[in-house]
């Protein structure tokens, strides 16, 4: 039995394919048109699917879409309902696009779907959970959601054993964790949707133990929302203005609160942003703790599976993880969006009482679902653009980049089936030596063109993680944060919260400096060998040369623009920026060896992507 999952016309659209159950193949959109969380229909991302499986439309049994577009059309009219005459003009502008894609979404569908194909809608929450049971290593578990909102739900509890699923509590909109979390993004300066990440990252640059911590989150827990015992939240509406979707915030009544205007992209970033930032974070973790707690209790479980946006928050992931509440715990890789095209297929199907396989790690793959290119498309491209490039064999390969790491060297690594989901996990990676002080600084500022504060992400050897990690947690999917070992720390100096931004930024702060965040927390992948024997292999080579079982990985591509699809965005990455090498399959190309006229070829025809 052949099911499309589908996401889309909101952001982050993506395709996924399910053929008995096992997951065959899933991509998100924007890897296809470049166009960061595109929301069109995901229709490149689709022909993929159908193509990597060699399946026609007349083949495939149904398509599941990932939310039910007239709950959510209900929502819509009932919001601006109860806020009128507010909101009108919105409402007037509006109204014929939400006719067309909520209250005829079939009809719409159906322009790339053939008629025959009958076409399901999941629900939003339900495909985030089914998204996070079904492929999960449990046979049961508590499963918990949490995003800014699909139909109703921001938040859901839910129960999965087996094929069974059921949803055992919710929070509904306004109310949500979310959108909480996404209005202080907006009000830091950064893109509501895309930039709540940065949010998390500038969070451990905050005064931990100081006044100002403490008092906005009295401040917050007193005027912009209530926590309840049992994780449930209500948002007070009188400073948010998400209700008739004109901002996420009242920014006169925050900057009266908070006693500092919001911040734009282009401002410098002030302490009382980092402040502001860690006490939301910890707000967050709070409000996640309690709802991981109440799962516990109403279901009884010794496993959690979690998904919805908040779910890509890893510093709260790991609150939990350290709170010993489950005995283990799994996270969607592609918790957004884009992994609700999967859980909404994943959902139809076991709905259909089919039985279902449990596997001792994960039905995932590594997440390694997207498109691969053959040695053949590959060279074709470099002779194309008359590209010098050198063929290795797979162990020369991973010597000679590994040599070229440890000489302090950046390199871009495209290999095999894309990532699905947000993080590169050692397909489309860039690469360096976590032992390099200057290398967090020249990846932000020479080679992603992102802000200097952003923290980088160490791909460690599963079985080395506890050699260098306090906990040694395994990580596959980059999803909980670990801390460095004491051992492997550098002590703050005792005026180091007084220091301005950029010192902090820049303190040395252990033996493993580049990947090493201000708190000496590391957002960590393990390498399993079973899941990415080749990326494992790379790990150990640089291993053999260093001693150290671990890269810096961050994501191929530069601020504003998707991770890299195929060689050709590849080639035009790498040439605009100043990485120095890139391992294109099995084709090892250094910049040093390259023509002139190769690379301003490569520059002429980069467009500019707007910063994210």
């Amino acid at each position: 039995m052949n099911i499309l999952g589908i996401s889309a016309f909101y952001h982050d659209s993506a395709a996924a394919l399910i053929k008995n159950g096992e997951i065959i193949a899933a991509a998100q959109e924007e890897r296809f048109t470049r166009i960061k969380h595109d929301p069109k229909f995901p229709e490149n991302a689709v022909k993929f699917c159908l193509k990597s499986s060699t399946l026609s439309w007349s083949e495939v049994d149904a398509v599941v879409f990932y939310d039910k577009p007239w709950l959510k059309f209900e929502r819509i009219i009932e919001t601006y309902y109860s806020v009128a005459p507010r909101g009108f003009s919105s409402f007037y502008s509006g109204i014929p696009i939400w006719i067309k894609e909520k209250a005829l979404m079939t009809r719409l569908l159906h322009q790339f779907i053939p008629k025959t194909i009958p076409i399901k809608f999941s629900n939003h929450h339900l495909s985030h959970g089914a998204s996070a049971f079904y492929p999960s290593p449990f046979k049961s578990a508590a499963v918990l959601t949490m995003d800014g909102v699909g139909e109703w739900a921001t938040t859901t509890i839910s129960h999965g054993y087996d094929t069974q699923f059921k949803t055992l509590r919710e929070i509904r909109f306004p109310h949500s964790i979310g959108l909480l979390y996404s209005a202080f993004t907006r009000y830091c300066g950064f893109k509501v949707n895309s930039g709540e990440y940065k949010l998390m990252g500038l969070a451990p640059y905050g005064r931990k133990s100081s006044q100002a911590v403490h008092d906005y989150k009295t401040r917050i827990k007193n005027e912009l929302c209530h926590i309840y015992d049992d994780g449930g939240i209500w948002l007070n509406q009188s400073y948010f203005d998400y209700l008739t979707g004109l901002d996420m915030v009242k920014t006169k009544k925050w900057e009266q609160l908070f006693g500092f205007a919001s911040r734009t992209e282009n401002m410098p970033l002030e302490q009382h942003f980092c402040d502001l930032a860690l006490a939301i974070q910890e707000i967050t973790e709070e409000v996640v703790l309690k709802l991981a707690k109440t799962a516990k209790s109403i279901t009884g479980e010794k496993n959690l599976c979690l998904a919805g946006g908040v779910a890509l928050n890893c510093v709260a992931n790991s609150a939990i993880k350290r709170s010993g509440l489950f005995d283990e715990i799994w996270v969607q890789p592609a918790s957004g969006d884009a992994g609700g095209a999967l859980g909404a297929a994943l959902a139809y199907y076991y709905s259909l009482k089919n039985t279902r396989t449990v596997l001792s790690t994960d039905s995932m793959k590594g997440s390694f679902l997207g498109p691969e290119f053959s040695s053949k498309e590959i060279l074709e491209r470099l002779d194309f653009h008359k590209v010098n490039f050198i063929n290795l064999q797979e162990t020369q390969l991973c010597e000679r980049v590994a040599l070229l790491l440890d000489e302090g060297q950046i390199v871009g690594w495209f290999q095999g089936k894309m990532e699905f989901g947000p993080r590169a996990l050692g397909a489309r990676s860039i690469l360096a030596d976590p032992r390099n002080p200057e290398m967090q600084k020249r990846l932000n500022l020479k080679i992603k063109y992102r802000e200097g504060f952003r923290p980088f992400a160490p791909s460690v050897l599963s079985e080395d993680s506890r050699t260098y990690f306090s906990e040694g947690y395994d990580s596959p999917y980059m999803l909980l944060i670990d801390h460095v070992k004491n051992s492997l720390q550098n002590k703050k100096p005792s005026n180091y919260d007084d220091w301005k931004l950029n010192d902090k930024l820049y303190f040395n702060r252990s033996s493993l400096p580049s990947i090493t965040h201000l708190d000496y927390s590391a957002r960590v992948q393990t390498v399993n060998y079973d899941t990415n024997p080749l990326y494992h292999k790379l790990i150990e080579a640089f291993k053999a040369i260093t001693g150290v079982g671990m890269l810096v990985n961050t994501s191929f591509n530069v601020r504003g623009e998707p991770v890299v699809g195929s060689p050709e965005d590849a080639l035009r990455c790498f040439f605009n920026t100043e990485m120095d090498a890139l391992a294109l399959g099995e084709f090892l190309i250094e910049k040093k060896h390259q023509k002139n006229e190769t690379i301003e070829f490569f520059k002429k025809s980069y467009r500019s992507f707007t910063p994210d």
